[in-house]
Parts: structure tokens; sequence; C-alpha cells
């Protein structure tokens, strides 16, 4: 059982991760508040923005991505992040020479060094600045032509090191294939901002969206050092409280808003995959069913009162959308109906008619 500053860490998180009271108001506005969006699963994290943007659609959000009010690349931990284009430049600036290093070993190993990255950032810069948007498949016909044979993981490293140094991003999507474009053209020219600049506004932007949270959580979120989330934490001026006898950081004090009964959280969720200490939502021994560590949240969750109590899965047709569902915890009336609403609340961001489907243990 939660302990009461436990759970009104909990009531504070869910608040402003806009997950209640009044959210965002809009997809862009969103990832900008949020920092980072994790978004390897561009379906799981387009929802994850719906969670937070009352009466948004899928429709929406493709929109702000195809308008490219938001870029999908890889930053912070070397993964995929929806984030907004004016904060992309400082960001990579931060995160990249980190990015880099923790690459270097898998670089080696497909046969890239700084030559091959050279001359893919060269190739990969001309091909767009004449065609303005590709595709992955089209860009390595072109690092082909210049003597480059990339496929498979080594394409993948082509592509995310041209990400790194800023040389590429997301470009629209065309039809289901995603496409790249020159990063100066999609990202904004932030101003400059030096080191300790950059540390405090992420400290600032993580812990107004994330907190309360630890030091440790910030240092896992951003993949910098503990020593640079401390240092960011510093120079961003926020003041520690003590829960458990570990201190605990937060940037804003969230207006109370009442707990939300039940959420259909996609995989990866920031509410779940943006903490490194996560006893305040997540009980990994009542819960091993749903997956072994940090695989756990490559699934869809169910958080019922900010706690997770199971899983679900989606399947689509052109018309429908089943949401089948298994709960691990007794849900009673008011949160089974809670759940039904949520569900189709889902219906709705999509577009389709929905079938519930909910098993429980």
């Amino acid at each position: 059982m939660q302990t009461p500053p436990a759970i009104e860490i909990t009531r504070e998180r869910l608040q402003n991760q806009g997950l209640s009271g009044p959210g965002f108001r809009s997809p862009a506005h969103a990832v900008r508040a949020l920092g980072a969006v994790q978004a390897q699963d561009f379906f799981g994290a387009k929802w994850a923005l719906g969670q937070r943007v009352p009466g948004a659609s899928d429709a929406d959000v493709e929109a702000a991505f195809q308008d490219g009010k938001l870029l999908r690349i890889h930053v912070l931990r070397p993964t995929w992040h929806f984030v907004a284009p004016d904060d992309a430049r400082w960001m990579l600036e931060l995160s990249a020479p980190g990015i880099r290093r923790k690459m270097a070993y898998y670089d080696r190993r497909y046969g890239l060094d700084e030559a091959s990255f050279r001359l893919s950032n060269r190739t990969l810069s001309r091909a767009l600045a004449k065609r303005q948007f590709l595709t992955r498949e089209e860009l390595a016909a072109e690092l082909g032509k210049a003597g480059i044979r990339a496929s498979g993981p080594a394409l993948g490293h082509l592509m995310l090191r041209a990400e790194l140094d800023r040389v590429v991003c997301s470009g629209p999507r065309r039809g289901k294939q995603f496409t790249y474009a020159l990063f100066d053209a999609r990202a904004g020219k932030s101003p400059f901002k030096t080191r300790d600049e950059a540390l405090a506004e992420l400290a600032r932007r993580f812990f107004a969206s994330h907190g309360p949270a630890f030091d440790e959580d910030l240092s896992w979120w951003s993949g910098l050092t503990l020593g640079d989330a401390r240092r960011g934490i510093e120079a961003a001026g926020l003041r520690s409280r003590e829960l458990d006898k570990v201190l605990y950081f937060k940037a804003t004090r969230a207006r109370r808003a009442s707990v939300p009964l039940v959420r259909l959280l996609p995989n990866y969720d920031e509410y779940l995959i943006g903490f490194k200490d996560r006893r305040f939502f997540f009980d990994a021994a009542q819960f091993g069913a749903l997956g072994r560590g940090d695989n756990v949240f490559s699934n869809h969750l169910i958080v019922v009162r900010g706690r997770v109590a199971g899983g679900w899965r989606r399947t689509t047709t052109t018309t429908t959308v089943t949401v089948d569902a298994r709960v691990l915890v007794k849900l009673g009336a008011a949160e089974r109906r809670a759940l039904d609403e949520e569900a189709q609340r889902y219906a709705r961001f999509l577009g389709l008619e929905l079938a519930l489907r909910v098993a429980t243990g």
C-alpha cells in the first residue's frame, strides 16, 4: 500500500504529465512541455500525445508530425523521441557526444569509422538538398552510388550518426513510409546554449513534467551521467525535499486534480518509462507475468489510480479497433466503467468502432 507522500507524488506526476487535470493545448505543446517523448513505436507514441491533449485525434497528431511541428529523432537515450523543432539542436548538442560513445563499439562491429561517416553525411546531405524528402531505402541507394554498401544494422548506424551530427532528421510520412529531411530545413534555429544552460533547461523541463522525481530519474531519462544531472539541477536552482531518506526534486507545484481511475497507456509511455525508480506505480513482483525488467514497458499497460494493473493489446481493421485488456487486480464497479470509457476514448481517437474484451488474472 502506498504511503501518503507516495500518493501525493503519484497525483502530482499524473497532473504534470497531462494525464489528469486540463492536459495540454496541442500535440506540439505536449511535446515541448514534456521535453521529449519516447517514440520508437510511432503509433503508440501518437496515442501517448492523444492521452494528454483533450479531444485530440490520431489525425491531429499525424498532421502535426507531417507539418514538422514534431520531429522524430534519436536524442537523449539512443532511441527515437518526439521533440519540438527548436529544441532538437541544443538537445542533440548536449546528448550526441554520449550517444556516439555508446555506439562506438557497434560502429566498429559493422566496419564503420569516421571516414565512413564523413562520406555518408556528405552523400545524404547532397541527396536531400536535391530531393528534399527521401525514404531510408532511397537514401541507401544514394549511399550505394557513392560506394557505401549500407543495409541492415550498418545502414541504421549511418542514419543514426547523421542525426547525431545534425545532418538529417525526420520528414513527413509518404503514405506509410517514413522519410528523412535535412536537419537545418526542419529544425528550428534555437539560440545557442552553453552546456550549463542546456543542462539547466533539460532539468527544468524534466522536473516540471515528470516531477516529483529523483536525480537518478533525470540521469536515466536523459542518458546523461548522474554528475551532469546533478549539475543541471544545481544550475536550474531546483530545491530538494526528502522521501524515505532520498532527496527528490520538482520544478513546479501541480494544482490539485483528481487521480484518473483508469488509463490505457501505450508502450514506453513517459509516465512509466521516464523513471529509473518505478516503485510509485509498479510492483515488479506482482506483475512479473507482464514481462521482466524494462521489457514490461514494451507492452501497452493499464494504469488504475496511477498504478500499473494489467496490460492491453490493440488490433485494427479499416472500421474497428479491438482492445484486449488483461487486468491483474480486482476492479470495482466504478473502475470497470472507467476502463470501458477509456477504451471508447481510444476508439474515438482512432476514428474507429470499438470491440472490447476484458480478461482477469
